[in-house]
């Protein structure tokens, strides 16, 4: 953890495991909350970071635990900025089946990116799929 002209910055390197992405989920919750982030803003950090994380652990690294996941969270009263990367090949965002198609609505998965891109004020997609940039603006 350490503060800089943008905010307090924390960091973490976390093996493919899903509890580590909790802890690191709940760390940065507990940021936005001191900082009183809106309810509402809270909310979309909460789902977008838990899909982001799962997306990065488990699509990503595909849950091989010598594998690792880069995560930087900048926060201050009036945003947050998150950066997950994986080790993983990396996916092209512009052919991931669309949620909202008739012939996907029945399906238990697929709904992580729509929900990040929704939720989130912006969303960037960067190194083939690998590195993900999203800010919330506490609204």
């Amino acid at each position: 953890m350490q503060q800089t002209r943008y905010g307090l910055s924390l960091k973490w390197v976390i093996p493919s495991v899903l509890e580590r992405g909790r802890d690191v989920q709940s760390r940065i919750l507990d940021e936005v909350t001191k900082l009183k982030f809106n309810t509402d803003s809270i909310f979309a950090i909460r789902i977008s970071l838990e899909e982001a994380l799962v997306n990065a652990i488990k699509h990503g690294n595909k849950l091989d635990p010598h594998k690792e996941v880069h995560i930087e969270a900048v926060v201050n009263a009036k945003q947050i900025g998150i950066t997950i990367e994986d080790q993983g090949p990396g996916f092209d965002r512009n052919t991931v089946p669309d949620p909202t198609a008739p012939e996907n609505l029945e399906k238990c998965s697929g709904r992580g990116i729509l929900l990040i891109e929704s939720y989130m004020t912006s969303v960037d997609w960067t190194h083939n799929g690998r590195r993900l940039h999203m800010v919330k603006r506490n609204d």
